[in-house]
This record gives structure tokens, C-alpha cells and sequence, in this order.
């Protein structure tokens, strides 16, 4: 039985990472979304909530094909919770590297850099387990709360921020750091993309660190058009790293055009009370229309309704067919009840409200239409046993489909 969290439906549990758990959930008008519950104790901080629920707002207003959205939040009550754009696909983590278009994954992510600092995020924790290839595409999850939950009391109970091997040196040393880190994550993740091996090789977390901040990435195998940014972008000096801006324009990336103000919605927490804010629709690039889960499953049910009835056509085709010259009566009554049957389908389309209904009716008429001049045909180019063979083979295979269905 499903569990519902605030007017989210969760279905399932998709995983787990430092700061909660993630859930495909149903928002109240069925659209699919990610639902993260933050962990029992990184809800009882306090100040680690208020300067998330400073940030959320902000993180809103990042958007794009390669952003899972941040669409609502809710962060009072025992279970405080961000809801995403749910993304179906991998983590590039479980994806075959080296990335076989390895180009339009640099661009992808450079795409996303720019619109998360554009808005003025830093994800602080870019990595190739927060980088989803759906596709072919990259979409990049889990902005900005690393970094708003970067207090030493959620870090002290056991929530990583970060990973060795991909933050910048600067954040292992304890220094200040800004968008130059998510850009050193940037060169990091796509080393990794484009050889298979982590840039700064493997072992205990302290060891990779030390290699971080002390030695040169392993690059080897890197395509000559891109080491050059990467050596730039993994550079231990934060002021030698390219910006977003800079990485695009090399990469020959279009600039992120500027997203509109979402609609506003008031970061919710323990000490305030808000208005339920309903989901908005993700509308990323030129995408104009998604299908809700009531939509796919109509689309559903329209196509095996059509699959359907060609099967029964054929079938009373045969049967009829076959029944032609030993029993006329019979073959006319099928005919005549089968037509019957359709028509009166095709009237409850009529009626229906379905965006389907016009296809429907039309499919329809077909079938009485063809289902009469395929009897004919078959009885004039086929023999009477011939006919109930296939009438009998057809209906033992349709069982068996219904069966193993």
C-alpha cells in the first residue's frame, strides 16, 4: 500500500544518500516526481532547515533540460521534504565509460553549470552518482543542498558534504569556496566520463584528498580537445578556473537563456505555517507539453483497445468465413452481432470525452468495414476446411496470449 507524505503519493524508494531518502511519488494531479526526505538527523538541526529553506527559492529558479527542478518543499514536521523533477534513467556512476558521446555529455553539463550559477547555486557536490544520463542527456540532480545544509552539526552526525576525488581543494582545506569549486567538480566528473577512471585514483578517502590537493589528475586518454579545459577547470589555484560562462563558450555551447521568476512560493519551516503550493508542471527547453500518469495510461488503454479489436476482426473474419457455405446463418450472425458490438463502441465514443475518441470511431467503422470484406474475400479464395483450421489455430493462440497475459 502506497504512504503518502503532505499531497505526494510515494510508490517506491529509489535510494539513499547522505542527507535522505528519495521516492518516485505521484503529485496531486498525477504527474511523476522525486520526493527526498531528509534524514532523522539532519531534520533535527535547525539551522541546517532555516538556511535550506533560505535557499530553496533560489534553487527554483534554476531550470533547463539538464536541471531537475526543484519544485516544492516542505520543511516543517518530522519528516521535512524536497520534491524534484523526477528523471528516469542512470547515474553516469552506473553508465559504460568511456561515454561513447562524450561531446554532448560536456555539453550537457556545461549547460547545467551555467544555469545553476546564473541563478546563483553552487552545487557543491557534482559528481557522476549526481548526474543522470537519460537518453543520452545528462540531467544533473541534488543541487544546492549540499551546500545549504554545510553545517557542522549535520556533518558531525554523519552526512558527508561532498566527495573526495571531485571537491575542490580549497573545500577539502577548510578555505572559503564558491562557483570555482563546481567547476573543479565539472573537470573532475568529465575526466572520469571520459576515461573510466576516478582522476585522482582510488583508496581511502584521506589518500585521494591528500593526491587532490598535492598532485596532477591522471588524464590519460583524454581527447585532445578537451584536456586542455579539463587542466584548466581541475586547476589547484580557484582564480585559473574557467567560469561556466567560459566553459560554454569553448565548448561551443549556446548561453542559458534567463528563466522567468517562478510564482512565489515562501520556504516552509517548523516556525511558519504556508498555503499548500500545488506542483507546477516541468516545461524544460522547448518541450511544450508532458504527459501526466492518467494521460500515459489512457494512451495505454487506447492502444491495446485498438490492438484489440484488429485481433477480434480477423477472428470473426475467419470464423465467419469458414461458416459461409455450410451454415450462411451463422457466418451472417456474426457478422451482424460483431457489427453490432463495434458500432455501439463507437457510440460511447461519440459521447466520451476521451482525446481519443475522434481516432477511436474512426478505427472502428474500419473494422466492421474490413472484418466484412475480409469474410468475403477468405470464402472466395479459401476452402471451407481450410478456413476452420485457421479459425481454430487463431483462437488456441489467442487463449494461450490471454493466459501468458
Amino acid at each position: 500500500m502506497s504512504e503518502h507524505l503532505g499531497p505526494y503519493e510515494l510508490l517506491s524508494r529509489l535510494g539513499s544518500g547522505g542527507f535522505g531518502e528519495v521516492h518516485l511519488a505521484l503529485d496531486p494531479e498525477g504527474r511523476t516526481v522525486a520526493v527526498k526526505v531528509l534524514h532523522p538527523h539532519v531534520a533535527a538541526d535547525s539551522a541546517a532547515l532555516a538556511r535550506l529553506a533560505r535557499e530553496v527559492e533560489t534553487m527554483r529558479r534554476v531550470g533547463g533540460a539538464h536541471i531537475a527542478e526543484v519544485l516544492d518543499a516542505s520543511l516543517e514536521g518530522d519528516r521535512p521534504y524536497i520534491v524534484t523533477r523526477y528523471v528516469q534513467g542512470r547515474p553516469l556512476s552506473a553508465v559504460p565509460v568511456p561515454v561513447a558521446d562524450l561531446r554532448r555529455l560536456a555539453a550537457g553539463l556545461a549547460d547545467a553549470l551555467q544555469a545553476m550559477h546564473q541563478a546563483g547555486v553552487i552545487h557543491r557536490d557534482l559528481k557522476p552518482a549526481n548526474v543522470i544520463v537519460t537518453e543520452g542527456e545528462p540531467v544533473v540532480i541534488d543541487f544546492g543542498i549540499a551546500s545549504a545544509l554545510d553545517s557542522l552539526s549535520v556533518t558531525a552526525s554523519g552526512a558527508v558534504v561532498g566527495t573526495p576525488g571531485y571537491l575542490a581543494p580549497e573545500v577539502l582545506e577548510g578555505r572559503p569556496a564558491g562557483m570555482e569549486a563546481d567547476v573543479f567538480s565539472f573537470g573532475a566528473t568529465l575526466a572520469y566520463a571520459a576515461t573510466g577512471r576516478q582522476p585522482y585514483g582510488q583508496g581511502p578517502a584521506s589518500a585521494v584528498a591528500y593526491r587532490v590537493v598535492h598532485h596532477p589528475p591522471d588524464l590519460e586518454g583524454v581527447p585532445d580537445w578537451l584536456e586542455p579545459l579539463l587542466r584548466a577547470c581541475l586547476s589547484t589555484d580557484p582564480a585559473k578556473r574557467p567560469t561556466a560562462a567560459e566553459i560554454c563558450d569553448r565548448l561551443g555551447v549556446e548561453p542559458v537563456a534567463q528563466m522567468p521568476s517562478p510564482r512565489p512560493m515562501p520556504a516552509r519551516s517548523r516556525a511558519s505555517e504556508q498555503d499548500e503550493m500545488a506542483t507546477r508542471e516541468w516545461r524544460p527547453g522547448k518541450e511544450q507539453y508532458r504527459r501526466s500518469v492518467e494521460e500515459s495510461r489512457a494512451r495505454h488503454r487506447e492502444k491495446v483497445r485498438r490492438w484489440w479489436l484488429t485481433g477480434s476482426a480477423l477472428f470473426v473474419a475467419l470464423l465467419a468465413a469458414a461458416a459461409r457455405e455450410p451454415l450462411p446463418e451463422v457466418s451472417l450472425f456474426l457478422l451482424a452481432a460483431y457489427s453490432l458490438a463495434v458500432v455501439i463502441d463507437a457510440g460511447v465514443a461519440l459521447l466520451s470525452k476521451s482525446p481519443y475518441r475522434r481516432g477511436r470511431m474512426i478505427a472502428d467503422l474500419v473494422a466492421v468495414a474490413g472484418t466484412v470484406g475480409l469474410c468475403f474475400g477468405l470464402a472466395a479464395w479459401f476452402s471451407t476446411f481450410t478456413l476452420a483450421l485457421f479459425g481454430v489455430t487463431a483462437l488456441v493462440v489467442g487463449i494461450v496470449f490471454l493466459l501468458s497475459a
